[in-house]
């Protein structure tokens, strides 16, 4: 196999592109604690928050967000790319990179194009059915297609040739022993370990729906015994009342930096349905209802469909969830022991810990064939 001096990885924007570019990079630093990671980004996105914070060297690169239809952004768009990628090659020569991995966004654009033109080796990473703009074009200059779920060759035309890895996932949360650190969790949050717990989030910056209904089943829920870990996102105004009183705990934290806590407190998890939620929660094994974001392409819905089919998960539209509907399906499971364990068993064997080993497999398999 070669050896990986110096890797680019090209992904940015959002927390569903961000986090498992860093999960992999940690990959690699644990493989090699010299080797040269270098992260590809844009001034605007998430990435200049997490990626410097995680120690590793990002650089910015004028890339623009490919338009979808036919309008003057359309006019402008080869002009700006030949610079994006012109920067983005440059960071290329400077480093002397071996590979570059993109995990989409339009940042990884560039990098796509600059990778072609340069020769460089390189891999697209996938988890999302239909793909995104960024590695729909990639596809057309490589057919190095790493996937994250085991799905999606037979859910697009696109990813039929594609090779399974698995979602890379932060060390803390692949390597999570859940039943050996619930109560080390439960004391953390203030939880009883003994009472079943609930753990709640819509996304860094929650979401409303998933937030009111909740809250409002707070009396359902507590007086069946069922204790609340809430997150309730960072930007959101909106006030949530939990009632006084309670007969068990509620907790709610506007954020939560201790994932791996939360889910090892958790017997059931209700959120949306993004990949890195599906990712997650499937390689813990955590029953889970999925609310899956009501506008788009119904991503949301593909994604999870497969842990729902497989009976770790079910289903709430947004416009159903409601406290009657948290009191009519979600109390009857997580009240019952054995559901729960029925449930566990199904959703983690939909999920996959090694993800990130993986991925870094295929990528020495695409530089050795290069």
């Amino acid at each position: 196999m070669p050896q990986l001096r110096s890797v680019v990885l090209a992904g940015g924007g959002t927390g569903g592109h961000i986090y498992p570019l860093l999960a992999f990079a940690d990959c690699l630093r644990r493989h090699d604690p010299h080797i040269r990671v270098t992260c590809l980004g844009t001034e605007k996105g998430l990435e200049n928050d997490l990626i410097p914070k995680a120690g590793y060297d990002l650089r910015n690169v004028p890339a623009h967000q490919l338009p979808r239809k036919v309008n003057l952004d359309l006019l402008l768009t080869a002009p700006r790319m030949i610079k994006a990628m012109k920067a983005t090659r440059a960071v290329f020569d400077e480093v002397a990179a071996d590979v570059v991995i993109g995990f989409g966004g339009y940042v990884a654009v560039p990098a796509y194009l600059a990778a072609w033109r340069s020769k460089t080796p390189m891999v697209i990473f996938e988890f999302n059915d239909p793909p995104g703009v960024a590695n729909k074009l990639a596809l057309k200059f490589s057919d190095n297609l790493a996937l994250g779920f085991p799905h999606l060759p037979q859910a697009s035309p696109l990813l039929a040739n594609g090779t399974v890895t698995g979602v890379p996932l932060r060390p803390e949360i692949a390597h999570l022993d859940r039943a050996a650190m619930r109560a080390q969790a439960c004391q953390y949050f203030g939880l009883d370990p003994r009472r079943p717990v609930l753990f709640v989030y819509g996304g860094s910056q929650g979401a409303a729906s998933i937030n009111n209904a909740v809250s409002g089943a707070a009396q359902v829920l507590t007086h069946r015994g069922v204790q609340v870990l809430h997150i309730t996102g960072a930007r959101r105004d909106e006030p949530i009342h939990i009632p006084e009183g309670l007969p068990v705990p509620y907790k709610t934290l506007p954020y939560l930096d201790r994932m791996d806590l939360g889910y090892a407190a958790a017997d059931m998890v209700l959120a949306r349905g993004g990949s890195m939620t599906v990712a997650e929660v499937s390689a813990l094994g955590v029953p889970t209802v999925f609310v899956p974001m009501p506008w788009g392409n119904k991503e949301q819905y593909r994604t999870a469909g497969p842990m729902v089919e497989g009976g770790g998960a079910i289903f709430c539209d947004d416009e159903n969830l409601s406290p009657a509907w948290i009191e009519a399906n979600l109390v009857p499971i997580i009240t019952d022991p054995a559901r729960v364990a029925q449930m566990s068993r199904a959703s983690a064997a939909f999920g996959s810990r090694t993800g990130d080993e993986a991925l870094r497999n295929y990528t020495l398999k695409v530089v050795e064939q290069a």
